[in-house]
């Protein structure tokens, strides 16, 4: 009897038991020897990509962007780490213009058993420069701001924010600014947690777009801040 095919574009619990040995056995030697589960938890990767990135063309400038240029490798850059473990424990992949290395502000998912999968996006790591702009935008304007970040089916959905923060406020900044805990943001990336039962749900693919969506126009705000505003002429 010939073997039923998979689902296209849905995670089986074949992802999550490769993830969860792989994590007990982080070595070459047994990863050669489950090259195969590798592949086949790749194939399922590509597969929910392949949907995403689909879905997210209807809304999303995406353009010759390939499934292939959005999945990150699981092999680690160990040479200037102590950790030395040569994969990563979990599978991820960025979409933006182009893939993961769009250089835009893009959506961030990661696979991870125990409840640590997640899709992600926001201001991570910005530029002096680009935080300049940010908090510039949060001192003038900072209605557009809060009315994406503040509204109900925002915060519902991403009701985690991670990133730094300054323990005293940015230089040029008044103490008592009425936007304080903005201003002291070094970074604004906002997370929405999905657990391994949900992950190997058929609808996984679609929450994930659907999460996009909500967070889009932050993820908008952010890019015209930081690439597309354009500098206003100095007049003498």
């Amino acid at each position: 009897m010939a073997t039923k095919p998979a689902n296209k574009g849905v995670f089986t619990a074949h992802t999550f038991d490769f993830l969860r040995d792989l994590i007990e056995n982080n070595n070459r030697e047994w990863f050669h020897a489950n090259r195969s589960r590798y592949d086949d938890a790749k194939g399922e990767l590509i597969s929910v990509v392949e949907r995403v990135l689909t879905s997210l063309s209807q809304f999303e400038p995406l353009a010759n962007t390939a499934v292939k240029d959005c999945i990150f490798r699981i092999n680690r850059d160990i040479r200037f780490s102590k950790d030395k473990a040569p994969y990563k424990s979990h599978l991820a992949f960025a979409i933006g213009p182009g893939g993961r290395h769009s250089g835009r502000i893009d959506y961030y998912v990661q696979i991870q058993p125990g409840g640590q999968s997640f899709l992600g996006a926001g201001m991570w790591q910005p530029t002096p420069a680009n935080l300049a702009k940010f908090r510039q935008e949060v001192d003038y304007n900072v209605d557009e701001l809060k009315g994406i970040i503040e509204a109900d089916e925002f915060k519902a959905f991403f009701p985690e924010i991670h990133g730094e923060t300054l323990k005293v406020m940015p230089k040029g900044y008044a103490a008592d600014h009425p936007e304080i805990d903005l201003l002291r943001r070094k970074e604004l990336f906002f997370v929405h947690r999905f657990t391994d039962k949900e992950v190997l749900k058929p609808s996984f693919a679609d929450e994930v777009v659907r999460g996009c969506r909500i967070i889009k126009p932050y993820c908008d705000l952010l890019n015209y801040l930081f690439f597309d505003e354009k500098e206003e002429p100095v007049t003498l």
